[in-house]
């Protein structure tokens, strides 16, 4: 009795910090609990061998200031991070990186290097997170930082992401991306060495039909 007095105390109090200090995830999302009576939440495949509730629309709970683990990494922009019994995808907010070849198709001029210098930035390390919301794919749009370094930011400074293009989120501070654009770009690093061979990642997709 006790033992499971301290399961739902503790239960309840994760919960409750995160109520506190939380930034919000939308979406649909799994709820499961472990063997040790934890109650979890994830945007992808539960456990194959547990029960989970599919939970549609709802809205969680992300701690601000909480250091999560990159899981994966898919290539410039996105990510995968488990961390406070979640585990979710990320896309990197403000940015668009060359892309990867998928299904047998041709990866983009330096798109590998994108996925490397980001797995340069991140690997093996924790990050923390400033959310801007859920965007296509059910993925968390954000910005992330190792530290105090903003991991976006350096990917365009690097030569190696261009600021997106498209819709930018509300509170988004776009002009330190172009400012470091514009530097990288004069510069010639990266993937601007191509120079007025250089096509963006929507050109990319929308002639290879990718995304």
């Amino acid at each position: 009795m006790v033992a499971s007095m301290s399961t739902i105390l503790k239960t309840i109090c994760v919960i409750l910090f995160a109520v506190i200090t939380g930034i919000i995830l939308s979406g649909a999302m799994y709820s499961w609990i472990d063997t040790e009576g934890i109650k979890h939440f994830s945007n992808v495949s539960p456990p194959e061998n547990g029960e989970a509730q599919q939970l549609i629309e709802e809205k969680f709970i992300v701690p601000k200031g909480h250091q999560f683990k990159v899981a994966k990494i898919f290539d410039g922009d996105t990510i995968q991070v488990e961390g406070f019994g979640l585990k979710f995808t990320i896309r990197l907010v403000g940015i668009d990186t060359p892309e990867l070849g998928k299904k047998g198709k041709k990866s983009q001029p330096y798109g590998q290097q994108a996925k490397k210098e980001l797995t340069r930035l991140i690997n093996k390390k924790t990050i923390s997170l400033k959310q801007y919301g859920t965007g296509g794919y059910n993925r968390v749009l954000a910005e992330i930082f190792v530290g105090t370094t903003n991991v976006n930011l350096e990917m365009v400074r690097s030569g190696l992401a261009e600021v997106y293009r498209g819709k930018r989120p509300n509170g988004f501070d776009k002009n330190l991306y172009f400012q470091a654009e514009k530097m990288a770009k004069h510069s010639l690093k990266g993937m601007w060495i191509q120079g007025t061979a250089y096509q963006s990642p929507g050109q990319w997709r929308r002639k290879f039909s990718l995304k």
